[in-house]
């Protein structure tokens, strides 16, 4: 029972000493789910959940001298029988190595497939217990979201990081012998991404993988193929064929403007201007010029090297192909049959 004191002839009840650090009992211990922020939340359940979807790889290289250590990465499951997927430079011309879970099973793998000008590769483990991964679409994501990234960087096998995605519709340049094309929509991020990384996963809040880790473009600056339509086809040829086949045309050129008197008649503004002509390729035989604005091809819209590029996939291979084209401010149906390839 509290006590009253005399003040000046008024009574007045004690007043409460504050409350210090000191007074917080030992015991109040937060549990586990408070101690962990929401961020932090969301970082450690994609690492329990994809950990074990994630391998280390030890590629290696067969010389005279038996096979010998020729590079590391990270490698992604995609199902339980073995398949495995991660970057065409981390095994390069490599035939197989060894594959490390972090659950301590190391097996042996094959190059399945390899496609330089994505920067993909698939390849088989020698187990049919693999933990594969949930894929996402790249196309739903935006920028600021969380991603966190998995991989083995400079050999510390299962390392984890996360940040946010810095910007979406990058351009990464790829080459295979004489192909040269543009990896388009490649995803960039300020998650720590070192030597080892590549091939690794790019996951989404949820654990979905929605990137490929393939290059380290500086400090807090890295670079992951997308998983999206398009790259789900070239796995898919990969784990089916070994290889992707794409079509060509033979030309070099950039996005320019229609003449205004030809608008009208084409429908739009834009196209592809052509600058160069490989001789003797399926441009040249159609009568394709320099100079030639390109803006439809088998009725799609031209108005970039990146969707004349997306065009070419390997239904279109052999195929007589409509293509209209602005030369001299007239428009100009001409045919074209796309070759494959080759590289």
């Amino acid at each position: 029972m509290s006590t009253l004191r005399l003040i000046e002839g008024r009574a007045q009840a004690p007043q409460p000493r504050p409350i210090s650090a000191f007074d917080v009992p030992v015991d109040s211990t937060p549990g586990d789910e408070e101690a962990l922020d929401a961020y932090s939340r969301a970082v450690s359940s994609v690492a329990e959940r994809l950990s074990p979807s994630v391998a280390s790889l030890r590629v290696q290289k067969r010389t005279r001298r038996g096979r010998v250590q020729a590079g590391a990465g990270s490698g992604v499951a995609l199902t339980h029988d073995g398949y495995l997927l991660t970057s065409a430079h981390v095994v390069g011309s490599s035939d197989g190595g060894n594959a490390r879970f972090t659950d301590g099973r190391e097996l042996a793998f094959t190059v399945a497939g390899t496609d330089p000008l994505s920067d993909l590769a698939v390849i088989r483990a020698e187990g049919d217990e693999l933990n594969p991964a949930d894929l996402g679409d790249a196309e739903r994501l935006r920028v600021g979201q969380l991603v966190v990234a998995i991989g083995n960087p400079h050999g510390f096998e299962g390392s984890v990081t996360a940040g946010v995605v810095s910007a979406l519709g990058r351009a990464l340049p790829a080459a295979a012998g004489r192909g040269v094309r543009v990896i388009d929509n490649v995803i960039q991020t300020d998650a720590a991404l070192n030597p080892g990384n590549s091939g690794g996963a790019l996951a989404d809040g949820r654990g979905r993988v929605i990137g490929i880790n393939t290059a380290v473009a500086g400090v807090g600056l890295g670079l992951a193929v997308p998983i999206s339509p398009t790259t789900q086809r070239i796995i898919a040829a990969l784990i089916g064929d070994g290889r992707v086949r794409r079509a060509y045309l033979g030309i070099a050129g950039g996005p320019a403007p229609l003449p205004p008197r030809s608008r009208a008649e084409a429908g739009t503004e834009r196209g592809v201007e052509v600058v160069e002509i490989v001789p003797g390729s399926p441009a040249a035989v159609a009568g394709i010029r320099v100079g030639d604005v390109i803006f439809d091809l088998d009725g799609a819209a031209i108005e970039s090297a990146t969707d004349l590029q997306r065009l070419m996939v390997a239904e279109l291979i052999g195929t007589e192909t409509p293509a209209r084209v602005v030369r001299d401010g007239g428009v100009l149906e001409l045919s074209v049959v796309p070759a494959e390839l080759a590289l």
